[in-house]
């Protein structure tokens, strides 16, 4: 089976199309500032700090890197909304219609170990969508740019690699770019066949939308600035991204952080995915389930009735089946954990790293 080719370069959907060339050029021209910044701190030596556990690392060439990023869209958007992972967080990017999402280095760990999975993120989102993306690979000096929501919206799709329209990709079996960390701690024993692990989410959906790859997905939550530039590459060359429960992402949220894993790709390539997770039973993180989300039919109808309403009900699922349970209450402590312990320990580092429970 191979992906689907990438939608051609010249579609243009029906209706007014909101010229993006200027918001383009600006934003791969700032990812290309940054990315030399890091090489610049690389090259001195950078010493990383932990932000919330072992995988979770920050350094002061993200805070820079940010720092840069952040000025310039602030100088040629200035009526924009700003979320950068490395910036304070303020409400009043949720009153603007227009959001730039920010992750100066998605990647960090290997960013700070010297290897080169990592890439600088520049998503804008309109009115929730992801529509335009620029990820910037500083080390192989590759940059990914391109446009791609909805055709209700009119905005001209395409994706393109250091200014060169991508190819339909070979065919050949289905390559699906996975988390480096997930794959060395769970997914390389699960028999799951073209994994190909990497570092940076961004990096891999950019791959994929420039037919390198045909599919990615992750167990643990990620966050807005994780995923708005890659996805808005991957709509741009005719794929999708969406929550592991099937649900669309939507952007610019008061918590700007998505409470389960992910799954993308090509539709054919999507599609074989999605039936190869549920049959080898790879389950994702799900945190703050409510009674209308999928997941909480994995919970047994005696934990339906006492937890309906609770806000802090988070999960390890496979499809229908609960791996293991906390339920975190008012301050963050844990008023109840149960299940397999490997799940339990994978759920518990999840919560931690989403700033949830003790």
């Amino acid at each position: 089976m191979s992906a689907l080719p990438p939608a051609p370069l010249s579609h243009l959907a029906s209706g007014p199309a909101p010229d993006l060339t200027r918001e383009l050029e600006v934003a791969s021209r700032l990812a290309r500032q940054a990315g030399a910044l890091l090489l610049d701190w690389q090259a001195r030596g950078v010493q990383a700090e932990h932000k919330t556990g072992a995988d979770d690392l920050v350094t002061q060439a993200d805070r820079d890197a940010s720092a840069l990023i952040v000025s310039g869209l602030q100088a040629a958007f200035p009526e924009d909304g700003l979320l950068s992972e490395e910036e304070t967080d303020s409400p009043e990017r949720l009153t603007r219609a227009r959001v730039w999402l920010i992750d100066p280095i998605d990647g960090t760990s290997h960013y700070a170990a010297g290897r080169p999975g990592y890439a600088v993120s520049i998503g804008l989102a309109l009115g929730g969508e992801a529509v335009l993306g620029v990820v910037y690979a500083p080390v192989t000096d590759e940059l990914f740019v391109g446009v791609g929501p909805p055709a209700t919206l009119g905005i001209q799709t395409g994706v393109s690699k250091n200014g060169e329209p991508m190819p339909p990709p070979p065919a050949r079996p289905p390559v699906v770019a996975v988390s480096e960390t997930e794959y060395r701690r769970e997914l390389q024993a699960c028999g799951l066949p073209g994994m190909h692990p990497s570092g940076s989410i961004a990096l891999k959906l950019a791959r994929i939308a420039a037919g390198e790859a045909d599919a990615t997905f992750c167990m643990s939550p990620r966050s807005e600035w994780d995923l708005c530039a890659g996805h808005a590459l991957l709509r741009a060359a005719g794929g999708e991204l969406r929550r592991r429960d099937g649900r669309p992402i939507r952007y610019n949220a008061l918590r700007p952080h998505l409470e389960q894993g992910v799954i993308g790709g090509f539709p054919a390539a999507l599609e074989w995915l999605q039936a190869e997770l549920l049959a080898r039973r790879l389950p994702s993180a799900y945190l703050g389930v409510g009674e209308g989300d999928p997941a909480w039919k994995a919970l047994a109808p005696a934990d339906q009735r006492a937890l309906a309403g609770h806000p802090g009900v988070c999960l390890r699922a496979a499809g229908p089946e609960l791996l293991a349970l906390i339920v975190v209450g008012e301050g963050g402590a844990v008023e109840r954990a149960g299940g397999d312990a490997f799940h339990l320990e994978r759920l518990t580092r999840d919560l931690r790293r989403a700033g949830v429970g003790a």
